[in-house]
Order: structure tokens, then C-alpha cells, then sequence
């Protein structure tokens, strides 16, 4: 891998091979690209940074040993390894944890706010980026009636007195083109 890690995203196989290659580089960029979500993982779930430092860097180890041993095979994205593997060490810890304090892990396993698939997470972030993205392009007045009317849960009536419309009904006709335009604009994008 190039030292220009920072320039474009490198590919799972590349950061494998990164590892491979005992890269500074690549795990630069593991701890920057990967370690928030582990440290929102481990805040959400009853730990602090300092866990969340030693949860990732036990994951790392973990991924750089089951590469080094030359039979791993990725069946997913290595940032679903990744957070994986954190999260059944965060369990464990808590599971030991508890021995001592008393407490059972299914206490944490209860509570335990997991997203089970960090993917399905990206691509709902992707879809408000798309859906912004069409909603710069929809122009005035349907930005701001769509923004007013879903997001500041402005009425119709009051729609209706700031763009000068006759009634409410006439401001509802013209909030439906704007959606129409908006769903539109948001699947050309796709």
C-alpha cells in the first residue's frame, strides 16, 4: 500500500495486504477510519475512551493474527469484522465484569444497544446524503416548503400565509408537485 492512504479509500483487500506488509500506513488508517465506531459502541454500552482504546487494539490484534496466519478468508466487510470482533470483546470484558460486581451479562446483553449491521447503518447515512443532496437541487419555493413542512413541522396553514397562497388546500396541491420533483430528483441520483 502507498503512503497515499489519506488521498483515496484503499480497498478491504488492500488494507489485508497492508497487514500483511506490517504497513504503519494501513494502520494508521484502520485507527482513524474504524476506531469511532467502536469507541460510540463502547460509550453506548457502558464504558469510557480508555475501553474503547483497548477493546479496538485487542481487535486489531485479532484481525492482524487471523491474517498473519495465512487461512483467513473475509465473508464480509472488514469494517463488519472489525466492529464484530470488538463487540464480543466488549462482552466479554463486561461479562467479567460482572463476575465480580455481581451482575449478570445478561443484564449488558439486554441493554446492549447493538447495531448488528454496520452496513445497513451506511447505507441510511448514504440515503440522507442523497436525499440532501436532491433536496439542494429542488429549488425554491419546494425546498423550503418540503424543509418547513417535514423537518419544522410547520402546518399547512402556515405554509399557506408565507408563500401567499389563497388556501391551505392550494399550499397541500403544491407541496405534493414539490415531493413529486424531490422523489424524482432523489432517484435519478441512484
Amino acid at each position: 500500500m502507498s503512503n497515499k492512504i489519506n488521498d483515496s479509500k484503499p480497498t478491504d483487500k488492500e488494507i489485508i495486504l497492508g497487514i500483511l506488509n506490517n504497513s504503519s500506513a494501513t494502520l494508521k488508517y484502520l485507527y482513524k477510519t474504524y476506531f469511532p465506531m467502536v469507541l460510540q459502541l463502547i460509550i453506548n454500552n457502558n464504558g469510557n475512551e480508555d475501553d474503547a482504546k483497548d477493546v479496538f487494539q485487542e481487535g486489531v490484534l485479532v484481525l492482524h493474527d487471523k491474517i498473519k496466519s495465512g487461512d483467513f478468508e473475509l465473508s464480509s466487510k472488514l469494517k463488519t469484522f472489525l466492529y464484530s470482533v470488538c463487540r464480543r470483546l466488549w462482552l466479554k470484558k463486561l461479562n467479567h465484569k460482572s463476575r465480580f460486581s455481581g451482575g449478570d451479562i445478561k443484564d449488558y446483553e439486554d441493554h446492549f444497544q447493538v447495531e448488528q449491521d454496520v452496513e445497513q447503518r451506511e447505507e441510511k447515512d448514504q440515503q440522507f446524503l442523497l436525499m440532501n443532496s436532491a433536496l439542494q437541487e429542488l429549488g425554491e419555493p419546494c425546498k423550503t416548503i418540503i424543509e418547513d413542512f417535514y423537518i419544522h413541522n410547520s402546518s399547512m396553514q402556515d405554509i399557506c400565509e408565507k408563500f401567499g397562497y389563497t388556501n391551505a388546500d392550494n399550499a397541500k396541491t403544491q407541496k405534493y408537485k414539490c415531493l413529486q420533483r424531490l422523489k424524482k430528483l432523489f432517484f435519478s441520483q441512484k
